[in-house]
């Protein structure tokens, strides 16, 4: 879709400097103070808006979530096993994934998110029903969102006949990237579900994204274990780690070991600031070189009730979590949830420049440090230069 030339003016980049925005063929073509409209452009003023890129939602479970039904009272346990078994049981009651999902995505866009990597349940219970879906939705946002699906065994791969077979399945017919799941409390068998999943992205040349929930030694073996495979496979930039929990309650020789071992291998971890787990220490992970961008990961679903899809309180979230203050450290959070997620899912991270893709988000803020803190309303959202939300509803 061809975007129609804009002259936003009177807005402040994230550092605060007064602008005026150029935004013509889906990027920015001029930016600076005092700029005179020309023939055919429409002219916007910001009215002193703070504009940021637009937000990268690097960890979600779009075909999980609940949100636009009814409400529904959490009925899982404690345990992830009771979170996986209360899911599975209640999906033949649910409103149809692409409804829910589409849902969810429009919500995310109202808040300013540009780009999704959402995790596409597959199991012997549903084949690729969720996958067929989420293509679905993938095409139909296409002008509004980029989006990225990894195909998830939620159930185990070792553990289930056939799921090799699925996972090949569900790339063939337009997946992103291959996942998994905690090898050794969901399969018992580190070596052997590790070993599936990269022969499965070495044949099909995709890349990896695996969920590592497990604490403890558990934890830091199956990291080890799938940065060892990412080295010896060649796959820097192409493996991420989601969660990690385990890394945050590491001792702090371990810590660092691996932290340099993930950097060597070019492996990224994706994080949501979840309150009930161990928080990844992103600042020492950044410093050795670890990619550490940010998702929501559940947005009201049967896992958990909260969440409204908006990285920009995600990233309030990260920085009060590790107990962010200072401008810089506030700025970590925000890059967490906008260019480290461009880098890991392989878009221009050029930010707010000449040349950059139009995503554009405005906020009643003064720097962007003020963004992060108080996660102000967004009033306009860009994508490719075209206008896809006002006051957070999705401009249908």
């Amino acid at each position: 879709m061809t975007s129609q030339p804009i002259l936003l003016t009177n807005v402040r980049l994230p550092n605060g400097e007064e602008a005026d925005i150029r935004i013509g063929v889906g990027q920015f073509t001029e930016i600076g103070k005092g700029l005179v409209p020309q023939s055919g452009e429409d002219l916007m003023d910001g009215g002193g808006d703070l504009v940021l890129p637009g937000f990268v939602d690097g960890h979600m479970h779009l075909d999980k979530t609940l949100t636009g039904t009814p409400w529904m009272s959490h009925r899982a346990g404690p345990t992830r096993k009771s979170r996986i078994d209360t899911e599975r049981n209640m999906r033949s009651d649910l409103a149809p994934v692409e409804e829910r999902a589409s849902n969810l995505v429009r919500l995310c866009i109202g808040h300013g998110t540009s780009a999704i990597r959402t995790h596409v349940d597959i199991d012997p219970s549903i084949g690729l029903k969720h996958v067929e879906a989420l293509l679905q939705v993938r095409k139909n946002f296409a002008d509004a969102v980029d989006m990225q699906l990894v195909a998830f065994p939620q159930s185990g791969v070792q553990s289930h006949a056939g799921m090799t077979d699925y996972l090949s399945a569900a790339i063939d017919a337009g997946v992103d990237l291959v996942g998994g799941i905690d090898p050794i409390a969901i399969d018992d068998d580190l070596d052997g579900q590790l070993d599936t999943l990269f022969a499965i992205a070495e044949k099909k040349n995709v890349g990896i994204d695996i969920h590592v929930h497990d604490p403890g030694e558990n934890g830091l073996r199956e990291i080890a274990g799938v940065t060892d495979r990412a080295k010896a496979h060649g796959m820097a930039k192409r493996v991420t780690i989601s969660h990690g929990f385990s890394l945050g309650a590491a001792e702090e020789g371990k810590l660092l070991k691996l932290a340099d071992q993930m950097a060597e291998a070019g492996v990224s971890l994706a994080t949501h600031g979840g309150g009930a787990s161990p928080l990844p220490p992103i600042k020492i992970l950044r410093e050795h070189g670890v990619e550490v961008f940010a998702g929501n990961d559940d947005v009201r679903d049967t896992w958990s009730p909260l969440g409204e899809g908006d990285m920009l309180e995600r990233a309030t979230m990260i920085a009060w979590r590790s107990g962010y203050r200072t401008d810089d450290d506030l700025l970590i959070a925000l890059d967490c949830t906008t260019a480290a997620g461009k880098r890991v899912l392989g878009l221009p991270d050029a930010g707010i420049t000449v040349g950059a893709p139009a995503d554009l988000v405005t906020v009643k803020a003064e720097v962007a440090a003020e963004a992060v803190a108080r996660h102000p309303q967004r009033k306009l959202v860009f994508k490719k230069g075209r206008i896809v939300a006002r006051d957070e509803v999705y401009d249908e």
